[in-house]
């Protein structure tokens, strides 16, 4: 009888069909589009930062679910860094801190977004349940997921090229952390593209790897999705819906 089992794919194609996954991100999503092209209001943008805020404090909680389930030592050492990134150290305060820096450039008070009550129920179920898959999910899954970290630079790039002239209105001093994104984006997916093509070695393994970081994608497409519904887009379709946190 024939073998059926489909041949794998040489690590060659199979981190290039990994990359080819980009045209999913959602830096093109129709939000993002408007976002980066300037169509946003401010009350669009300042929802942005918002819910974004959200996904900032979970990545962090994440990433330590993620690391409790890393058996070797090597890869802890290299996975706890992306805890620092987010949570801050001595001389450094970290992600979250640059994000509330961006939310006080675009008009927002610390503890209008600290306190979580405009985080619209799509972003925070969509959100949550990233966490869950990395909590529950094999290490190497939860690592591969992490892939969408491939596309970051991109999107962090746009928006310091285009804000600062779309938006005249947002503090500079906002972009830090965008700006350090660039960076450290590039060296965490180095150690999660190296354990992603070094475990799914079968084609059924690759093709649930392309799977994995499909979900990753639709989190972050179903995140901005929420936010379409619930603020609109530009200045003709600013009030889509009754906000459910006025």
């Amino acid at each position: 009888m024939a073998n059926d089992v489909a041949v794998p794919w040489s690590v060659e194609e199979f981190e290039a069909r990994l990359r080819a996954k980009e045209k999913c991100y959602h830096i093109f999503h129709p939000f993002h589009i408007a976002m980066n092209s300037g169509q946003c209001t401010k009350e669009q943008v300042q929802g942005w930062v918002i819910n974004r805020f959200y996904y900032q404090i979970m990545i962090p909680i994440k990433d330590a679910a993620v690391m409790s389930n890393m058996p070797d030592k090597e890869h802890r050492r290299l996975w706890v860094q992306r805890i620092l990134d987010h949570d801050g150290l001595e001389g450094d305060e970290g992600g979250i801190e640059a994000w509330l820096a961006l939310a006080e450039a675009v008009g927002l008070s610390r503890d209008e977004v600290i306190s979580l009550e405009k985080v619209t129920p799509g972003v925070k179920f969509a959100v949550d349940a990233y966490v869950n898959f990395a909590r529950t999910a094999p290490w190497q899954e939860a690592v591969c997921s992490s892939l969408t970290e491939l596309f970051a630079p991109t999107i962090h790039q746009k928006r310091l090229d285009s804000w600062p002239e779309h938006y005249p209105w947002i503090d500079a001093t906002g972009y830090q952390y965008f700006r350090k994104r660039l960076s450290e984006a590039r060296r965490d997916v180095e150690h999660g593209l190296r354990v992603t093509l070094a475990h799914f070695k079968t084609r059924a393994e690759q093709e649930r790897a392309i799977n994995i970081l499909q979900f990753k994608l639709n989190v972050l497409w179903s995140m901005l999705d929420a936010m379409q519904v619930t603020y609109g887009i530009g200045e003709n379709n600013n009030g889509a819906i009754a906000r459910m946190n006025p």
